[in-house]
């Protein structure tokens, strides 16, 4: 676990964000920017990686650390201070909310979508209180 890692949260869009739906990041699936990764790794696979999963492994590929020296280098990484899924793109630009189920494992939801319109509320689909936060805002002030 690191500190990076929300648990029953929603990251809504940030309060500066212009986006009114969940843009796929430019260059999609073709793309190594670090959003256009993020934004693959949980779309593909909701639910499967929590965000310390997510940070670390698009550090990882892109520093091209072997799999082999992965849990030592994730040790390293974490052992400072990281900046954590609010900070990401995803939700600054792109118009993404992130959930972090009890586990802390994410998936993405995109703004206008019933779903999203639930979770900004405080609420999960199924009903249960979620803890709300947002995105870091886009410009400094």
């Amino acid at each position: 676990m690191s500190g990076v890692d929300y648990f029953n949260t929603f990251i809504a869009v940030a309060p500066d964000s212009t986006a009114t739906c969940g843009m796929i990041p430019p260059g999609g699936a073709k793309s190594d920017s670090v959003v256009a990764r993020m934004w693959r790794m949980i779309a593909e696979s909701p639910y499967e990686y929590t965000s310390a999963d997510v940070i670390f492994s698009v550090y990882a590929d892109r520093a091209k650390i072997a799999d082999a020296d992965r849990p030592g280098a994730r040790e390293e990484y974490f052992g400072v201070g990281r900046a954590c899924l609010r900070s990401s793109d995803l939700g600054k630009r792109y118009g993404w909310g992130i959930h972090a189920d009890t586990t802390g494992h994410v998936a993405l939801y995109a703004v206008g979508t019933r779903e999203y319109a639930a979770f900004a509320s405080g609420v999960a689909p199924d009903g249960e209180p979620v803890a709300l936060t947002r995105a870091m805002r886009c410009a400094r002030r």
